[in-house]
């Protein structure tokens, strides 16, 4: 079957941030005068386990944190005071294109293409608007906050029903194995998963993978 339409991830899939997180937890450290206690990296390894209780992104990350804070041996409004500055700290216009991908969206115009990203709108529009990506997508869907969080079938039932195409006619790309390869598989769309330098192996198979958007087109998965 033809792939009428292409859902993207917004975060290491389009865009980065110009500034790592890293750099951002360690003001956020330094704002408290408080010594580091922990990398992003661990962040990112608990995530899914607080995302089912999380209301928004930022709701998750202070989960997130007070829990690394209390197996630290601090107290666990610590964790959500660093998550509280870390979450003013970051800029979210503050972003870059990531390479391929103006050329990308621009070789998919003869069909309708989606946007499908964790992260409410005060947090995710300030991105699109500094980097021009607004004027591209028929649909716009900000998990967890106009539907559950990604990995839950949700927001790709809501844009692939926006779009009016059927999930086996349907395309996702993102740099998550979990929130975006499982996701989008288990309402029965493709999935391309872009690497972007990570070595882990997904325990879901992603249809295709890619290292870079440039090599996008070249799979024939969108063809």
């Amino acid at each position: 079957m033809t792939v009428d339409a292409v859902l993207f991830d917004l975060d290491e899939t389009l865009v980065e941030y110009e500034r790592p997180a890293s750099t951002v937890l360690g003001v956020a450290f330094d704002q408290l005068d408080v010594e580091p206690f922990f990398h992003v990296s661990e962040f990112r390894d608990r995530y899914d386990d607080f995302l089912p209780q999380s209301e928004s992104v930022a709701h998750l990350r202070e989960l997130v944190f007070a829990d690394i804070a209390a197996d630290a041996g601090h107290d666990p409004a610590l964790g959500r005071r660093l998550a509280r500055g870390y979450a003013d700290e970051r800029d979210h216009s503050r972003v870059r294109l990531l390479p391929g991908a103006p050329d990308l969206l621009d070789a998919l115009e003869d069909r309708p293409v989606g946007l499908v990203t964790n992260g409410g709108p005060e947090m995710q529009r300030p991105k699109l608007e500094t980097t021009g990506l607004d004027t591209y997508f028929d649909t716009i869907v900000y998990a967890g906050h106009d539907t559950a969080s990604k990995p839950e079938p949700e927001p790709f039932v809501r844009a692939l029903e926006d779009l009016e195409v059927d999930p086996p006619a349907g395309a996702f790309v993102g740099n998550d194995p979990v929130a975006d390869v499982h996701g989008s598989q288990s309402v029965g769309m493709r999935s391309v998963w872009l690497r972007n330098g990570a070595e882990e192996t997904p325990t879901v198979e992603p249809d295709a993978t890619v290292d870079c958007l440039d090599e996008l087109l070249d799979t024939g998965l969108l063809q």
